[in-house]
């Protein structure tokens, strides 16, 4: 039955809107006969009585009678919804402003009703509307006000915000200026290059062996054409699951919350996820003279080849947004290593600055020949969040990263990475790739959802998102503290394993799962999930070293099931900072553009980031996957950053906790106090006769890290002496004293 009804109303609608159009051709047809003498054989006497009608209480202005008819009707039978009175009030006063607006133009002497009963200005309608407003506002302040009643029209009837409409006119003449200059642009060029041929008509070259033997031409895929959404992964490969993940059931299911000390929050059904609008609208440029380009580096590409006895075709070519890559099929008994190491001829005889040749390509019996485009294409993060890829993801942690060299978009899902590590130069585009990947989870996921861990100690570069409900805290700027919350992260996960064990349960899915069950009404999950973001992974290292790759290898190991991930990034892709303790276990990691190939080999064990063009050109590698993926990254402006978090602090103000830190110190320092290896170490100091840490880890087996607390510990109570350079502490417990503190 409903179905029967939507049916019915929408046949109802679209009714109303052929009716509408009707009579908007009709009027004008009238209209259009009735500037002739003669209109009755024409448009009859019921034409002939609207034409005068029309004309009298419209004037000028009944031109724009049938123009609303037409734009209402197209509206009707598009839509096929219920008007408002908001939509219809509106409509009818945008007609009368502009009726007002045509009379007052009129010369004063004009302004007169029998003048306006002969269809003058605005008509008899524009006549006493104008009359009023003059009285009113006088003729400048009249211009004021029909110019707000207009906008104020407008906006009724779009039904958007003063903000909304300047953005969409402005995105729409940006793309129309931009498709007028490339089309001057295509112009030019197209001259030119009539010119070079007519000058080389008279030039006779020798056939070429690619002349002689003329190949099949190859297939051109092009990213602007390409708008069906691909995995940029073969079937087979393992890293399906983790580029574009599948959705996960039971995700977007909400249980209640419990209390938690750390991550409570309250219910808040209230609260809106951001609309896509406060993103700008992508403008996408087609050029002529592309495929003309493409298909001239291929003829050079197979007579470079086969200049140096490598017989090879294209059979594809797939444009992206940064690059083209060129797929050739070498002929039997031709090595690939031939061909890689043509790259640099290759690059002389296209005149690239570089060129990168992947062979073969993962999935295909080829060689790829990556050649960067001379326009480099902006790939924004809306057109990548519109994709049906990521709008059908159910995880929560669901974030856009770029678009691969077929200009197929790329979405990972950060839950199943789990954590992720970014390296690149300086001005390569991992500050923004960092802003699209929190956009993107402040796009998909509520506060209750998904909390967020921010530390900054450059800054400047997550200081924005400061005061957006997402934060368990305001961004951590200071790397001494960095280091201490870090810890707290641990503490967090440690106590929601405890709470997993008491309800049985492996992870926090589960553990959500069963909290539902229990409370069928509640509409917030039991336990977000956090993510911890670093921005610069050096400054904490040079503070805190051994306390932050504790804390990371301790997360990255561990924190996945407990629904805590890490997101780390660094400028400084060396192994002082990018350990192999932290690289074992972050396996999912992005790299921009380095300058050499060894500070590739130190974040993707392989080369290959040397040869990245910047400006967000990534290699993506995630887990599981045989090779990385060449990805042109989103690009976030700051502007929409700032909108997009604008929107976030209007919705709900941030539930930080309490002194996270200070708590989470004091109860690290409590379990600290009754580490059970504290009775054993004195123990030991006091049969030595002294104390140090590397006697401590010999005979325990301890890692330098707890030994050092041990120590500090035992310093704090009085048990061994202080710090004095290269000799060992001294002890100052007996046994006595050993018996009566400990009770052994």
């Amino acid at each position: 039955m409903p179905k029967a009804k939507t049916l019915k109303e929408e046949i109802k609608q679209e009714l109303w809107g052929i009716t509408l159009l009707t009579f908007s051709f009709f009027i004008a047809f009238c209209l259009w006969q009735g500037l002739s003498n003669n209109t009755t054989s024409t448009i009859g006497a019921i034409g002939n009585f609207i034409f005068r009608v029309i004309t009298t209480f419209l004037g000028s202005g009944k031109y724009l009678l049938p123009l609303v008819l037409f734009i209402m009707g197209i509206s009707k039978i598009w839509y096929r919804t219920a008007w408002d009175k908001l939509f219809i009030i509106s409509w009818v006063s945008l007609l009368l402003t502009l009726l007002t607006f045509l009379h007052i133009n009129l010369p004063v002497e004009k302004h007169t009703f029998s003048v306006s009963w002969e269809g003058a200005g605005g008509g008899i309608t524009g006549y006493f509307f104008a009359k009023l407003t003059l009285a009113l506002f006088g003729k400048g302040g009249s211009y004021i006000f029909l110019g707000t009643c207009m906008l104020i029209s407008v906006m009724g009837i779009a039904k958007k915000t003063l903000g909304e409409l300047v953005r969409q006119f402005s995105a729409f003449f940006s793309h129309f200026g931009a498709n007028t200059r490339q089309a001057l642009i295509d112009f030019i060029f197209e001259k030119v290059e009539e010119e070079k041929g007519e000058q080389k008509k008279n030039i006779k070259a020798g056939p070429s062996l690619a002349q002689e033997n003329p190949l099949p031409n190859p297939v051109i895929i092009d990213h602007i054409e390409n708008n069906q959404v691909f995995q940029g992964v073969s079937p087979s490969s393992p890293a399906l699951v983790k580029v574009i993940p599948k959705p996960v059931k039971g995700k977007d299911i909400l249980p209640k919350p419990v209390e938690h000390k750390v991550v409570t929050h309250r219910e808040n059904d209230d609260f809106k996820l951001p609309p896509i609008d406060l993103l700008q609208i992508p403008t996408k440029i087609k050029s002529q003279r592309l495929n003309k380009d493409i298909t001239d580096n291929v003829r050079i590409l197979e007579e470079t080849l086969e200049n140096f006895g490598v017989k090879a075709r294209v059979t594809q070519v797939s444009r992206g947004p940064a690059i083209t890559r060129y797929e050739i099929q070498p002929p039997p008994g031709v090595k690939v290593s031939r061909i890689v190491n043509l790259a640099d001829d290759i690059a002389l005889s296209l005149a690239a600055p570089q060129v990168r040749i992947e062979a073969p390509i993962p999935g295909k019996a080829a060689v790829g020949i990556e050649v960067p485009n001379e326009e480099i294409a902006t790939v924004s993060l809306r057109e990548v969040l519109e994709t049906t890829l990521f709008q059908d993801s159910q995880s929560k942690l669901t974030v856009a990263l770029g678009k691969d060299i077929a200009g197929n978009p790329i979405v990972a899902d950060l839950g199943k990475m789990p954590h992720l590590l970014i390296a690149g130069a300086t001005g390569s585009g991992k500050s923004v790739c960092m802003n699209a990947l929190i956009a993107s989870i402040l796009f998909k996921s509520k506060p209750d959802e998904v909390k967020l861990l921010m530390i900054d100690p450059k800054v400047v570069e997550l200081s924005t998102f400061n005061g957006i409900p997402h934060l368990i805290s305001p961004v951590v700027t200071d790397p001494k503290k960095a280091a201490t919350a870090l810890r707290w992260a641990v503490h967090e996960m440690e106590n929601r394993y405890e709470l997993f064990a008491g309800l049985g349960v492996k992870d926090i899915t589960r553990y959500n799962l069963v909290k539902k069950e229990e409370d069928p009404t509640s509409t917030s999950p039991a336990l977000p999930y956090v993510v911890v973001l670093i921005d610069e992974l050096a400054d904490l290292m040079m503070v805190a070293p051994a306390d932050v790759e504790d804390a990371i290898c301790r997360l990255a190991q561990m924190a996945r099931a407990a629904g805590i991930h890490l997101v780390v990034a660094t400028q400084r892709p060396s192994v002082d900072v990018i350990t192999g303790v932290i690289k074992a276990n972050i396996p999912s990691r992005i790299a921009f553009a380095v300058s050499s190939q060894t500070d590739s080999r130190t974040i993707l064990d392989m080369g290959g980031a040397e040869r990245l063009l910047g400006r967000g050109d990534m290699l993506f590698y995630p887990t599981g996957m045989a090779k990385p993926i060449r990805v042109q990254g989103v690009y976030v402006s700051d502007q929409e950053i700032e909108s997009l978090v604008e929107y976030l602090k209007i919705q709900k103000n941030p539930e930080y906790l309490a002194e996270p830190w200070q708590n989470s110190e004091n109860e690290i320092t409590e379990m600290t106090e009754e580490d059970e290896l504290l009775a054993e170490a004195a123990k030991i100091f006091i049969e030595s006769g002294q104390a140090s840490i590397s006697l401590l880890q010999r005979r325990l087996r301890i890692g330098y890290t707890r030994a050092a607390r041990i120590i500090d510990q035992l310093e704090e109570r009085g048990i061994v002496g202080g710090y004095e350079g290269s000799k060992p502490r001294a002890v100052r417990m007996t046994w006595e004293e050993y018996e009566k503190t400990f009770g052994i």
